[in-house]
């Protein structure tokens, strides 16, 4: 085992997991590699749904993946660990040391031998320095940082209500800094979720209690995304009696509200950042591999870092070029799961002296959904290069599909449609909204 070509890949996020599924199924199966995953958590949860974690529309624990469990029957290896070194001359990269909950080293810190090095551990959320952003605003970058926010959410209608029946004054404002995709859906989630727990014994509070506001710096919501889809977005927001304010950046968050860069402030008992990502920082640091100004690996149309032939990268983490673009390929889930499939076909050809592969991104459209009410999209046609504008049943139809795409990549089609079965078991047998 020990003379197997070892391919470590660090970072467990959608694209990650996908690919050492592949390769220990293709490769470690039949001992023609040795594959190891290392992440810093012991579960998987697909990033785009910790929005409903945080609003309690979904039940993380019902969709979480663990890795030790999904090693063992694709093959590959686990490790639980976060990265913090490299050393390319000995090809190894080092472990930090593990703690317990009550500060006691499990495991010291430690290294790991690679023969290929791939790097997937995703993003951040980017602050660009904002005051106040790290001591007052709530993240979403992580399922930990998802059910903080459900348990402080839960909390906060608790204490309002509570308030309503004492006859003094009831109002909770939260506040969403950044009108992207997940801005614009946790808007939607939070106002279900102000509609919905009235009915669990919280009756004094009354939705309209519950204050949504959307910021965006930019003229529109949405603004990666075509016009019409941000202007149907809007519409829908409003509908939902969400504020949407643009145009508008964030000069200062403080406890109690949030600060504009024209003077306007906005009071605010829960403040939640979605305004932009970076890669995380120590990628800096990671013996000469080469950055860029968001903390991204420079890769390859190949996905191979520039500094080194045995260094690949993808997701979020990295910034791959387009061919006849100007800018790199988007941060966006569809893609690190389109550049799992590129570089396990370089994988595997690199193995048998093949050539890599060339990443080219296709772009299927955009979808939002807003909670139970409706979902909105423009899809992508291959063979026209048009946009086709899709809404309600149809489009929501397509944005369920995304996630269980992924889970067929995971677990194959006949265990994800088991898995869809209990989905609709446990939604028919418990609360729309986990209460806890």
């Amino acid at each position: 085992m020990e003379n197997l070509h070892h391919i470590v890949v660090v970072g467990g996020g959608a694209g990650g997991l996908e690919l050492v599924t592949r390769l220990g199924n293709k490769l470690a199966k039949k001992k023609k590699a040795r594959v190891t995953l290392i992440d810093a958590v012991l579960t998987h949860v697909w990033k785009p749904l910790l929005h409903e974690v945080a609003a309690g529309s979904l039940d993380a624990s019902s969709n979480e993946v663990n890795f030790r469990a999904h090693a063992r029957k694709h093959h590959y290896e686990f490790q639980l660990g976060r990265m913090s070194g490299l050393d390319r001359g000995s090809k190894k990269i080092t472990l930090d040391p593990f703690y317990d909950a009550d500060g006691h080293e499990v495991v010291p810190e430690r290294e790991v031998s690679y023969d290929t090095l791939v790097i997937a551990v995703g993003s951040t959320a980017n602050d660009f320095g904002t005051p106040g952003a790290q001591e007052h605003c709530l993240f979403l970058d992580s399922l930990a940082q998802a059910r903080k926010f459900h348990n402080l959410m839960l909390n906060a209608f608790l204490r309002t209500n509570h308030a309503a029946k004492q006859d003094q004054p009831a109002q909770l404002p939260i506040t969403i800094i950044g009108a992207g995709a997940t801005g614009v859906e946790l808007a939607a989630e939070l106002r279900l979720a102000s509609r919905e727990l009235p009915v669990y014994g919280m009756n004094a509070l009354k939705s309209d209690d519950v204050s949504i506001s959307v910021i965006e710096a930019a003229d529109r919501i949405l603004p990666a995304l075509p016009g019409r889809l941000s202007a149907a977005a809007t519409r829908e927001l409003e509908n939902q009696k969400v504020t949407v304010f643009t145009g508008q950046p964030v000069s200062e968050i403080k406890s109690d509200r949030v600060v504009m860069k024209d003077g306007t402030e906005l009071a605010s008992a829960m403040t939640i950042w979605a305004a932009g990502i970076k890669a995380p920082v120590f990628l800096t640091q990671l013996d000469g591999l080469e950055t860029n100004r968001g903390n991204q690996l420079v890769v390859s149309q190949t996905l191979r870092t520039s500094m080194d032939r045995d260094i690949y990268a993808f997701g979020d983490c990295a910034a791959c070029p387009q061919p006849d673009s100007e800018r790199p390929v988007p941060p966006r889930a569809q893609a690190a799961h389109q550049q799992a499939d590129t570089l396990f076909e370089t994988l595997v050809n690199r193995l048998d002296g093949g050539d890599e592969v060339a990443f080219v991104y296709k772009d299927h459209g955009s979808l939002i959904n807003f909670s139970h009410y409706t979902t909105v999209g423009n899809l992508m046609g291959n063979l026209s290069g048009r946009s086709m504008y899709i809404e309600g049943k149809v489009a929501r139809l397509f944005y369920v599909s995304l996630y269980r795409m992924h889970q067929v990549a995971l677990h194959g089609f006949l265990r994800t449609g088991m898995i869809w079965l209990m989905d609709k078991i446990n939604r028919a047998m418990h609360p729309r909204l986990k209460l806890h």
